[in-house]
């Protein structure tokens, strides 16, 4: 579950931004393939769905915001069903 409250245009902005800062260090795991941050705030023209869940069409040269997210915990509104994690 979306947190719907930081589900907006303006926080994708936010995002975007801030991808220029390093990631947190105490951020662990890695990408399991849910796609909910590929929805978020709505769903993007590269992302497909499998047989064993979702994947990017342009996953080597997807954009920085898509390679750090969640960058920090506070930027983590996918926490349902992401692989990453914060100590």
């Amino acid at each position: 579950m979306v947190d719907e409250g930081r589900n907006t245009w303006f926080e994708k902005f936010r995002r975007t931004f801030t991808s220029l800062l390093p990631v947190a260090g105490n951020r662990s795991g890695g990408c399991v393939g849910c796609g909910a941050c590929c929805r978020l705030p709505k769903k993007c023209l590269f992302l497909r769905e499998g047989e064993k869940g979702c994947y990017c069409m342009i996953y080597p040269i997807r954009p920085l915001n898509c390679r750090r997210y969640p960058r920090t915990e506070s930027e983590w509104i996918t926490k349902d069903t992401c692989g990453f994690k914060f100590e």
